[in-house]
């Protein structure tokens, strides 16, 4: 199976590193993908908004023959979520990494701070408490280092959605700030960021307790739960 690994804000194809072997040695192939405007600090980010993401993951669905797997992390996740309602006969599952779907018409995050176009990796006081579960200084150090500024339009805008054929694709969830316990009783109490995801016909839970960055500081048992998602 073709494994499409998305990363979250902040991060490039190199992230999944850790992750990647432990997909891999269950025979599946790996594509890490570094979104537009994120392959170096200098690259040009004005013109890159959220469909320009989307676009990217959607003509790299389009080189394979076969069925793939979209793996998404952070804001990978509603990205995911665009490229599955743009091909929805193409994604045979996608795999939320602390991360959900988007309902039509939402952004996935217009909250964080911009300077000059653009989103630098926030400090880490703006951060909650438990976004920051497991990871060390030497992890926010190495974090930091390679982070490059997310563009800004990307957490901005609104997602477009249209192809309700997206509900039938199967999703898992890896829950990882908090547990899936918590996120099904979101659910059960019709929480609005739940919405989108009460519409997926088929669902599953995975648990990997850790922080927001689990690529980071739990990598070999994120990539196991991956690879048991595929299975």
């Amino acid at each position: 199976m073709d494994i499409i690994l998305i990363p979250g804000f902040w991060l490039d194809a190199s992230s999944w590193n850790d992750v990647v072997p432990l997909i891999e040695e269950q025979g599946h192939r790996t594509h890490p993908v570094t979104l537009p405007g994120l392959d170096s600090v200098d690259a040009d980010r004005s013109g890159i908004g959220l469909r320009e993401h989307i676009d990217a993951v959607v003509r790299l669905v389009d080189t394979f023959d076969g069925p793939v797997v979209l793996v998404g992390h952070s804001g990978g996740g509603p990205i995911a979520h665009g490229v599955a309602d743009r091909r929805p006969d193409r994604i045979a599952r996608v795999v939320y990494v602390d991360a959900g779907p988007l309902a039509d018409g939402q952004a996935i995050n217009d909250a964080l701070p911009v300077v000059d176009g653009e989103i630098p990796l926030p400090a880490w006081d703006e951060f909650d408490d438990a976004d920051l579960v497991d990871l060390d200084e030497d992890l926010r150090t190495m974090f930091r280092s390679r982070a490059v500024p997310q563009p800004a339009r990307v957490a901005a805008d609104p997602i477009v959605l249209v192809d309700e054929r997206r509900y039938e694709v199967p999703v898992t969830i890896i829950a990882s700030e908090f547990p899936s316990a918590a996120l099904r009783e979101y659910l059960a109490a019709d929480a609005p960021f739940t919405r989108e995801l009460a519409r997926v016909r088929d669902v599953d839970y995975l648990d990997v307790p850790t922080g927001h960055w689990p690529q980071f500081t739990k990598p070999v048992q994120l990539g196991q739960a991956i690879a048991s998602a595929i299975r």
